[in-house]
């Protein structure tokens, strides 16, 4: 990765050949760390359409009509019977 010529940090212009080579470095790691930034939040929207369209494909592929049952009475079928505590 080559640096720019001028770099403005906190409204200040700076020539990049003028500064430490600590400094160059430094810009240098900024760079590296905004592309993996990059490449990772690129990562996730893939991530998420990948999971829109399972979300999209279990809707279709869920039971419809007699077959399904509505959350509250299916849980209340499962739900075991406790004890009453006086």
């Amino acid at each position: 990765m080559s640096l720019p010529q001028t770099v403005t940090i906190n409204n200040t212009a700076y020539t990049t050949a003028d500064l430490s080579d600590v400094a160059r470095a430094q810009l240098l790691n900024i760079q590296i760390v905004d592309g993996e930034i990059a490449r990772l939040q690129q990562s996730v929207s893939i991530s998420q359409a990948a999971r829109q369209t399972y979300v999209a494909t279990l809707m279709q592929a869920l039971p419809t009509g007699a077959k399904a049952k509505p959350a509250a009475k299916a849980a209340e079928k499962t739900a075991k019977p406790r004890a009453k505590k006086n």
